[in-house]
């Protein structure tokens, strides 16, 4: 399959394409800066992002594209988190999927997400607490709002749509692991996210992201749904993946 990756120079990003190229897609990368990532016969890196590419060149790399992987987040400083654009996500995952539809070309979008969005679809029930805390959390800092606009742009906009299919994955308490290990993915999380948090290697989140691409059954079992996604303690070895 050709994936379009954007966020490719972030640290899930790159490993989501390199668990894409080892299940053998084909990726190209939105980038700012070229040459971070990695060199490979099947991967190649275009200069520019979803919202700094002009309407013919992001138009080509999503004709050219049968996905769109979205590792897109805000960098971790105070022009990353206040400045323009604020909501990079959504805007970016707009102008791809409005692209999609233009060019009546179908495409497969996974958009990385968080557990800290609640999909309404499934009225998934949070308490008083959990309320306070989101509407601070929507009103202080600009990438959760971003984040939860972009799952609701797709959740609401592209419902069954003929041209854009997609799958909003939700990651909770990221960290860093070297290897893909045990995970469960639960349709919607099974656990506080502000106040019983768990884990998510990012390694975990890119293997769930290229397996979807790569398993038209696991596709179809979460198309148009936002999984969570959880770390699975082991007390022995298995066999490493998806729970």
């Amino acid at each position: 399959m050709k994936v379009l990756v954007l966020g490719a120079t972030g640290a899930t990003g790159k490993l989501a394409v390199k668990q894409l190229l080892e299940m053998g897609h084909e990726v190209r990368a939105l980038v700012r800066s070229p040459g971070k990532v990695l060199e490979h016969a099947r991967y190649a890196e275009i200069e520019g992002t979803a919202l700094s590419l002009s309407s013919s060149d992001i138009e080509q790399h999503v004709a050219w594209a049968e996905s769109v992987v979205s590792c897109l987040g805000h960098t971790l400083s105070f022009q990353g988190i206040y400045g323009a654009p604020r909501m990079l996500v959504k805007q970016s995952i707009a102008r791809i999927a409005s692209i999609a539809t233009q060019l009546k070309h179908p495409i497969k979008l996974v958009l990385m997400n968080t557990t800290g969005n609640r999909n309404l679809d499934r009225h998934e029930p949070v308490g008083c607490r959990h309320h306070i805390v989101l509407w601070l959390l929507r009103a202080l800092l600009p990438p959760h709002l971003d984040n939860e606009r972009a799952a609701n742009l797709l959740r609401t906009q592209y419902r069954e749509h003929p041209f854009v299919d997609w799958i909003a994955i939700r990651p909770d308490g990221l960290i860093d692991e070297n290897q893909v290990s045990d995970y469960t993915v639960h349709p919607s999380p099974t656990r506080s996210a502000i106040f019983d948090a768990g884990q998510t290697s990012r390694m975990n989140v890119a293997h769930l992201m290229a397996n979807l691409l790569s398993d038209d059954n696991l596709w179809e079992k979460w198309k148009g749904e936002m999984p969570v996604i959880y770390n699975q303690p082991s007390m022995q070895a298995k066999p490493a993946g998806i729970k």
